[in-house]
């Protein structure tokens, strides 16, 4: 196994305990940058520390192939991605935040008859 991909994983390793410390219903969704270090490791069967294990709810004897699988597994019903601003707990949109959008004048000149 590569080492920068471990080194990605156990990055995202540490950031899965943050997001699974917020109650789920105030978390965010898995964040998208997950993707890439799950994928990366993919097929590598070397076993796991014990601690990654039990964070993603597999066996003390699993590979980081079945770890990747447990990630990629987070994002299967997900609807939306997560902005970074929003991570591990969804932001709070206070009502002075919310921006109006105003219809833009239209610009035709570059489409001439």
């Amino acid at each position: 196994m590569h080492q920068a991909a471990s080194l990605q994983f156990e990055r995202v390793m540490d950031e899965l305990v943050l997001w699974h410390a917020v109650p789920e219903d105030e978390r965010s969704p898995a964040p998208a940058w997950w993707w890439g270090p799950a994928m990366a490791l993919f097929d590598a069967h070397e076993p796991m520390p014990h601690a990654w294990c039990s964070e993603l709810g597999l066996s003390h004897d699993s590979s980081f192939a079945e770890g990747a699988h447990a990630l990629l597994a987070l994002f299967a019903k997900q609807t939306s991605l997560t902005w970074p601003d929003d991570f591990p707990r969804k932001a709070e949109i206070k009502e002075d935040d919310v921006r109006e959008l105003h219809p833009q004048p239209l610009d035709d000149s570059s489409f001439q008859p």
